[in-house]
């Protein structure tokens, strides 16, 4: 669909980019910010600016930040001692708002897949052990997608941890096999970590 200008063109272009956005919607987007006052378009570009710029990584946990450490792991009323293992920041979001989680997390930043060349040394597992060596850390939860992936990782974190003197547990399978923790449910998200067992017990199911 092309326009009678560049720019516009230029701008539906770039908008369309970013997933989930056809070029349909993308073209709507485009000409409601037209509609806007200049100022309301400076403050929308500016914020996307800031936000790339002033983004990093938490020193400790590895989700997204604007401080060193993340306002999770700075909150003094979630210590250590329960470390929530996740795929990437998404998760975080997910289980955050089943309010049912009380402790720190630990962002992997992908998982095990061979297909897709990612072995462990691509993830943040050394990060997470030297987490645990520092002796505050009383339980792991394994929380990872209910998928042939997921578990792989699952079973190599649990192989790396068990020789530490902690519970090792994993996410409660009220969460569907084959399902991603981003799509589930608030509910049974939360349940699901409320409802966490054993990881070797989840092993002979």
């Amino acid at each position: 669909m092309q326009t009678s200008s560049k720019l516009i063109q230029k701008a539906i272009d770039q908008m369309a980019t970013l997933p989930g956005i056809g070029r349909k919607t993308a073209m709507r987007l485009v000409l409601d910010l037209l509609r806007r006052s200049p100022e309301e378009v400076e403050r929308f570009a500016h914020s996307f600016k800031e936000m790339r710029e002033g983004i990093h990584y938490c020193a400790q946990c590895f989700n997204l930040s604007d401080i060193e450490l993340c306002t999770i792991c700075s909150n003094v009323q979630r210590g250590n001692e329960t470390i929530c293992v996740v795929e990437d920041i998404r998760d975080v979001m997910a289980i955050e708002s089943t309010q049912q989680f009380k402790g720190t997390y630990h962002v992997l930043g992908g998982k095990i897949s061979p297909m897709d060349g990612i072995g462990p040394q691509d993830l943040r597992v050394n990060e997470l052990i030297s987490r645990i060596e520092k002796g505050e850390t009383k339980e792991v939860i394994l929380a990872l997608s209910a998928t042939l992936e997921g578990d792989t990782t699952n079973f190599y974190l649990f192989r790396k941890l068990k020789g530490f003197s902690l519970n090792i547990t994993t996410i409660a399978r009220g969460v569907g096999i084959g399902e991603e923790l981003e799509y589930t449910d608030e509910i049974t998200l939360g349940r699901s970590i409320l409802n966490r067992t054993p990881f070797e017990v989840s092993l002979s199911r």
